[in-house]
């Protein structure tokens, strides 16, 4: 029997504008960088989590202005709390996941094949028992698990900007882990907010939807980039002498 958790998501204030919230009752190879990332006329939220407990409810008191919820992509474990916010932004590759999942997700171990189960233990992720470590409430069952569609508000592709008045991002195409993964890029600060397509941990590449190749390109284009810190979707944030290490390790392994 799982323990029952005292709160579902842990919060960190990074600096005045940047909010950093996970969930660390989900395991590392499902447990989402959420970044809440306040402007001066509306607020984004980048990425959302697994789905399980109410994320709006948890951030209410970041919640000040609108609210753009961000998918860099559109894996279960970092669009599942989009369903909860009015307004949706996500690459056009991957819109219609958003807006109708393909995939319900799942909690369950037993729900995955053999071959998935190699392929994440090779990545370099423990995987060996259900997703979840806690229960967020007494009566919550693992079965009742799904991704909700999420309104699709807007939908950018390359070159595109995210407004939120006293800041503008950039929107980098970063295929590889997913056709319609996205970055945001400010160039005047040297933050990248990169989702998936880069982050300090086992990168996902032979996943379904995954394409070794455009990764490569993806990789050789980051390598490239001025940045000054480095927000990802997983695992702790980077400067530019670490982006330039694992851009390198990546193109040793597969280009």
């Amino acid at each position: 029997m799982l323990p029952i958790a005292d709160r579902w998501f842990e919060i960190k204030k990074i600096d005045d504008d940047i909010t950093l919230l996970w969930e660390p009752h989900v395991i590392p190879l499902m447990r989402c960088n959420i970044w809440h990332v306040r402007g001066s006329t509306r607020d984004l939220m980048i990425d959302t989590g697994m789905g399980i407990a109410s994320l709006k409810e948890a951030a209410k008191h970041l919640l000040e202005k609108p609210v753009t919820a961000v998918a860099t992509h559109t894996h279960a474990d970092h669009i599942g709390g989009h369903c909860e916010f009015e307004h949706c932004l996500v690459h056009k590759d991957e819109a219609q996941n958003l807006a109708s999942p393909s995939e319900k997700g799942t909690l369950l171990y037993s729900d995955f094949s053999q071959d998935e189960v190699i392929k994440i233990r090779v990545a370099g992720y423990a995987i060996d028992g259900d997703l979840i470590t806690a229960l967020p409430h007494a009566d919550y069952d693992l079965r009742s698990y799904q991704i909700k569609p999420s309104p699709v508000t807007e939908i950018v592709e390359e070159g595109d900007r995210v407004d939120i008045g006293n800041r503008r991002f950039e929107v980098l195409h970063l295929p590889g882990h997913s056709p319609g993964s996205l970055g945001l890029w400010d160039a005047s600060s040297g933050t990248l907010f990169s989702g998936d397509a880069l982050y300090d941990g086992p990168l996902l590449d032979e996943i379904d939807g995954a394409d070794i190749p455009t990764y490569v390109k993806t990789m050789k284009r980051l390598r490239e980039l001025p940045v000054r810190v480095v927000h990802a979707g997983h695992d702790p944030s980077f400067g530019r002498e670490r982006l330039v290490e694992l851009c390198d390790e990546y193109l040793a392994k597969r280009a």
